[in-house]
């Protein structure tokens, strides 16, 4: 695992503070940042190696080697990111979305369109096999995108098992743990857990936290275990079958695009954890069919945006990995 200093670390975090963002927008997968960002298999390989051994190295070499070894101070600077993100962006990332709805969703579309070319030219073999993993990923992801969501539930064993399976889609990129949460049911629950625990910091009230912070440990023993589960399969298509799990994503992220697509028809509301109606079931429709004033033009200009932020980012990877040669 690669040595890194303090700037280094810094940069890791804000990483994991892109890859919060995104997390909560049901629709962008966390995972499609950290692959785009560079880390994506450095972290399934940590998460990977992480066992009881750590315990062993620490007995026999001491703390600071066991954290080395299992590279834990990378989780931490990522993970730092991704909570602190999740924490404070929540409740700005819902207001963008409900005031600039196309603009934002036309920001993330291009970004998605970006990362499928970037993911795809990762691919070093094009044989039969990766274009049929493509086209069966692209079915299930777009499939997963119009299906409808469940009932809402906020049982102790449904936290667990919404951790469980959101955790997965979150370290996947293209598809989005927040979409995840939706369809199970479990997302306005969870946001409005995340919502009370940081009302229980700032407003210093105990109760609050307390409460929401029993519900987080619950939702996250669950993605931890979906983490360490998942990872070790994920860890092992890399190293064996790198082509076909990329093509494996590249179908995830094409098949999503429809969950991104900025212009929506609402078939159906639901309440959300602050009591208010939002989107629950919605249908893409062309911008000529979308009920208010399409922003063609504001859509075109953020789509850009978003395609050029994952192309600078494609450009600075490359020239570090040329500075490091």
């Amino acid at each position: 695992m690669p040595q890194r200093n303090f700037l280094q670390y810094l940069i890791v975090t804000l990483k994991g503070l892109a890859m919060g963002v995104a997390d909560v927008v049901p629709g962008v997968s966390g995972g499609t940042i950290a692959f785009i960002s560079g880390i994506y298999e450095e972290l399934i390989e940590t998460i990977h190696k992480i066992d009881f051994g750590f315990f062993k190295v620490w007995k026999k070499d001491g703390f600071l080697k066991a954290w080395a070894h299992y590279n834990l101070g990378f989780l931490l600077a990522l993970f730092s990111g991704v909570f602190i993100s999740i924490i404070s962006l929540a409740k700005l990332i819902t207001w963008l979305l409900d005031v600039y709805p196309i603009m934002v969703w036309s920001f993330f579309f291009g970004l998605i369109i970006a990362s499928i070319i970037y993911v795809g030219k990762q691919i070093t073999n094009w044989r039969l096999a990766v274009y049929v993993v493509i086209a069966v990923a692209t079915i299930i992801s777009y499939f997963i995108t119009i299906a409808n969501p469940v009932a809402n539930q906020d049982s102790t064993w449904f936290l667990f098992f919404a951790g469980f399976i959101a955790i997965i889609a979150m370290i996947l990129p293209g598809i989005s743990g927040a979409f995840i949460l939706l369809l199970l049911g479990a997302y306005t629950t969870v946001i409005g857990i995340v919502t009370q625990f940081g009302e229980g910091i700032t407003k210093l009230d105990s109760g609050l936290f307390i409460d929401a912070l029993g519900k987080l440990l619950i939702f996250t023993a669950g993605a931890v275990v979906g983490l360490k589960v998942f990872s070790k399969a994920l860890n092992w298509m890399f190293k064996h079958h790198k082509n076909l799990i990329l093509g494996v994503l590249t179908g995830f992220m094409i098949g999503a695009l429809n969950k991104i697509w900025p212009w929506k028809e609402v078939i159906q509301y639901r309440l959300s954890h602050s009591g208010d109606q939002v989107p629950f079931i919605e249908r893409s429709v062309l911008p000529q069919n979308f009920d208010g004033n399409p922003q063609v033009l504001f859509a075109i200009v953020f789509a850009i945006i978003g395609f050029l932020a994952i192309f600078l980012l494609e450009k600075l990877a490359v020239s570090k990995n040329k500075g490091n040669t």
